[in-house]
């Protein structure tokens, strides 16, 4: 059940097949994809979520859509489909952390089977940002939005798949401008500008255009900066690490779900968006780290249930939970 607050979120990109390799040598199929996890995510704390992917009329299309939707995510229907369903292999070291290669196609259908009320909220990230030949579809589509939506992005970089990391930075910079709320690693900032600060670049976003821009630590937890000037972080609760498969789609699922309850999300909530108030955030962040903390705690991208969440204590320690 959610908190009442009514809408929904129309969550655009890839939905995919995650098979996992393990060090110990087994195998497993989970679906995936950065923003279909966020997706079903959102929906299993309650909240409409509908999903815009590329997905096949074959076998490992039908595992993702069944997964979906028996969590309550309404994948919309589209006038065109891929060949095949995305494929990405997630190769786990030793103590849980992924890495990826990827087979896969991304694009988007020209028309698809949404309901005519505008979503609260719209969300895109990862690979449906930057692989072609879909990847202007979704920045348009989000431009065309902006007017009824609050608009929400997690780079959730992909090097293997996505190429230079100085043709990927324009991209998403232009993402983070147009957008109201930013989650993004510091393993991607890492990435993206090397030997750069996290915290200088968030301060930079935050004056570019979102209203929020958040940092995730992985174990070490988050911090946040805001276009009024706030500074907030927050610790990770300690858990045993199963991986962290999912961790930061669900952080960032948790992230909607906490602003949507703070009545914040809307086009006509933008301005107390980016007036809000420090300690509604802070609060927004720590449930985000113990939503984040249950999912690392068992495998693959399995994020927590509204019901499940509310039954587990806050807590303050400082390593374990990965985003």
């Amino acid at each position: 059940m959610s908190d009442g607050t009514p809408g929904r979120a129309l969550v655009v990109g890839e939905a995919l097949v995650d098979a996992v390799r393990r060090p110990d040598g087994t195998r497993g199929e989970h679906p995936g994809g950065s923003p279909a996890n966020v997706a079903l995510g959102l929906a299993r704390l309650g909240r409409p979520a509908d999903l815009l992917t590329w997905l096949a009329p074959d076998a490992e299309g039908d595992l993702v859509r069944r997964h979906l939707e028996r969590s309550g995510v309404r994948v919309l229907h589209g006038d065109r489909t891929p060949a095949r369903t995305p494929v990405a292999t997630a190769h786990l070291d030793a103590v849980g952390v992924a890495t990826y290669e990827f087979d896969l196609e991304w694009d988007l259908p020209s028309s698809w089977d949404e309901d005519g009320d505008a979503p609260l909220v719209v969300h895109t990230g990862s690979i449906a940002t930057v692989l072609m030949p879909g990847a202007p579809k979704v920045a348009a589509l989000l431009e065309s939005r902006r007017g009824v939506s609050t608009l929400t992005y997690d780079p959730n970089l992909r090097p293997a798949l996505m190429g230079e990391a100085a043709d990927v930075l324009p991209v998403v910079e232009r993402l983070v401008r147009l957008v109201d709320v930013v989650k993004v690693s510091d393993e991607d900032l890492a990435w993206l500008q090397p030997g750069v600060a996290p915290a200088e670049i968030a301060e930079t976003w935050s004056r570019s255009g979102p209203a929020l821009v958040v940092v995730t630590h992985g174990g070490e937890g988050a911090f946040a900066v805001t276009s009024a000037g706030a500074r907030l972080s927050v610790t990770a609760p300690r858990v045993t690490v199963a991986d962290t498969v999912g961790a930061g789609d669900s952080f960032m699922g948790g992230l909607i779900d906490g602003l949507w309850s703070a009545g914040l999300l809307g086009a006509g909530r933008r301005a107390a968006l980016h007036d809000a108030d420090p300690a509604v955030l802070q609060k927004v962040l720590e449930r985000c780290a113990r939503i984040a903390a249950i999912t690392v705690s068992r495998p693959g991208a399995d994020p927590p249930r509204r019901a499940e969440l509310d039954d587990v204590p806050a807590a303050t320690d400082t390593k374990g939970a990965g985003a």
